[in-house]
């Protein structure tokens, strides 16, 4: 469609040149000869070409009155006095550009049109704004901080690719989430989406679980069952918790990444794949690389594209709408009268470390709905976990009243088992011991390993 230009100049004669001009430089054309005769003109232009001294309101005062509506149509200026103070005192207003009469014609469509060419430029950055802000808020995901702004960028960009993703991060952070919007933001959307947790896969039947088998490849197996890459095969794998795959697993998984084929326990068979494959991690791989405990072709085939997912408490910023995000989701499911969070109740969660991060935000945040009287909660509903483990991480190292050191070690080992959700390995880490140390320990509290 042709752009329409807004001539305000109220000789007839140069109004009359200017629309010439404009119309055979394919311009649509609207003529008014005052301020108050173009002003209900303004919406149906792509820009305003006006004289600096009107009868009546100025085309100055004009260009005032439409800044202060905050219409931002380009408005370009023409003065015959030639002086350096109007077109300032213009350009201050909020003209784009002015011209000096008398000026040649060719001159004012080389402006009008690099005016117009800024004009869409900055509805394109604009509208490029408004998408990036629809996609910071993605389902479940909601980050408006610098670092997780930087994070859903990366995403935009590699999705749509077959690119091997490395989330790392600590446990809560969102990583689940996160490979989620990769997988659904990607041309392998409508295919399956399949998550293996690898420290919830017992070591021996890991294999089989990953790969699958063959009737008679074990005692028990009476049928074939295909693995749970075949079963994402043409979508994407997320794999949880790589650092805890062993070492007879690892290799198989590079042979995967490398060349997209694998065998089923119990066959000869190579069945080839077309997976995405995206891996998660809590733990440090480089320093696992360094205990030998990860292979290091590996690690390179999975770190192709890494994303470090920060702490909530590095981006504290993110949590009054996490949190009003959470009071929004939770309350139709409880169905109490709870829709709203005070600033009070938004200032205490500030002050809270959140070691669990935004999974604990969440927990606490539905735990106070449960408890909370009115329709919004305050601080004092606010329940937070103040376990001893954080009690231990601000300087206070001596017991707990009325417990010995066995109690006060076995209380560690079961809050660090719940917030795992019963992970030994990964409740191992959190309390800096190796899986065989915690499971010792588990059996000499009685609990089953």
């Amino acid at each position: 469609m042709k752009k329409r230009i807004l001539i305000v100049e109220d000789e007839d004669k140069l109004r009359r040149i200017l629309e010439l001009q404009l119309v055979d430089s394919g311009f649509d054309v609207v003529k008014a000869a005052s301020a108050e005769e173009a002003l209900p003109l303004i919406d149906r232009a792509d820009l305003i070409l006006s004289d600096f001294r009107l009868p009546g309101m100025s085309g100055l005062e004009m260009l005032q009155l439409i800044r202060r509506q905050n219409t931002q149509v380009p408005v370009i200026v023409m003065t015959a006095f030639g002086t350096i103070e109007n077109a300032v005192e213009a350009m201050k207003a909020g003209a784009v550009d002015f011209l000096l009469k008398p000026f040649e014609l060719d001159h004012l469509t080389a402006v009008v049109n690099k005016a117009l060419e800024i004009r869409t430029l900055r509805e394109e950055n604009r509208a490029l704004k408004e998408e990036l802000g629809r996609k910071y808020q993605w389902d479940n995901i909601v980050g408006r901080s610098q670092a997780m702004q930087q994070i859903f960028a990366t995403i935009m960009r590699v999705a749509p690719t077959r690119a091997t993703v490395l989330l790392a991060g600590e446990s809560g952070v969102g990583k689940d989430l996160i490979a989620r919007a990769i997988h659904f933001h990607s041309p392998r959307k409508d295919r399956p989406f399949v998550k293996i947790n690898c420290t919830a896969l017992p070591e021996n039947l890991m294999e089989s679980e990953l790969f699958g088998y063959e009737k008679g490849a074990f005692t028990g197996a009476t049928t074939s069952k295909p693995g749970k890459f075949e079963q994402a095969d043409s979508g994407t794998v997320m794999l949880d918790e790589i650092g805890d795959v062993p070492a007879n697993i690892q290799v198989k998984l590079l042979r995967v990444l490398q060349e997209r084929e694998f065998e089923r326990l119990g066959s000869n068979k190579t069945l080839h794949i077309d997976v995405r494959v995206i891996a998660a991690t809590n733990r440090d791989l480089r320093a696992a690389l360094e205990e030998g405990t990860f292979r290091e072709d590996l690690y390179y085939r999975l770190n192709v594209v890494p994303l470090e997912i920060p702490p909530l408490r590095d981006r504290k910023e993110d949590l009054p709408y996490l949190a009003r995000h959470f009071v929004e989701k939770l309350a139709p499911e409880m169905g109490n009268q709870v829709t709203g969070i005070t600033d009070a109740a938004i200032d205490k969660l500030m002050q809270y470390s959140w070691p669990g991060n935004v999974r604990e935000l969440e927990n606490v945040i539905e735990r106070s709905m449960v408890m909370a009287g009115g329709e919004k909660l305050d601080a004092n509903d606010i329940r937070l976990d103040m376990n001893l483990r954080h009690r231990a991480s601000n300087g206070d190292l001596s017991l707990p009243d009325g417990m010995s050191l066995d109690q006060y070690e076995q209380e560690l080992i079961r809050d660090a088992l719940k917030r795992s959700n019963g992970n030994k390995s990964q409740a191992a880490r959190l309390l800096g011991l190796t899986r065989n140390a915690l499971r010792y320990r588990l059996t000499q509290m009685g609990i089953d390993s």
